[in-house]
């Protein structure tokens, strides 16, 4: 479900330059097709560094259950760790956020 939305929405985010051509309004100065690329980077960013983040989250989340149920006092360092995977989707969002202000 989560890939189909996905993929609508980066479908719908480049189509959308179309509509913006004619109007002076969000490309500035760029061409339609710039702009179209730019989203479509900015979405990809988003998208893949958030599929990442759950895929490591759930592997290395798995991880740190199964070792905190033998050694209860490792729930420190293993938190860390799971802090670590989820620090991807915050870099895959920053990135995207870099990339719509040059748009911009």
């Amino acid at each position: 479900v989560a890939a189909a939305l996905s993929a609508l929405a980066t479908a719908i985010l480049v189509q959308a330059p179309a509509a913006f051509a004619a109007a002076p309004g969000p490309t500035m100065g760029i061409s339609a097709e710039a702009w179209s690329w730019g989203m479509l980077g900015a979405a990809l960013a988003t998208g893949m560094s958030s599929l990442g983040a759950g895929f490591a989250v759930a592997k290395v989340g798995t991880a740190a259950v199964g070792a905190l149920a033998e050694k209860p006092e490792l729930f420190g360092r293993l938190l860390i760790f799971v802090g670590l995977a989820e620090g991807i989707a915050i870099y895959g969002l920053i990135v995207s956020i870099l990339i719509l202000n040059r748009l911009v």
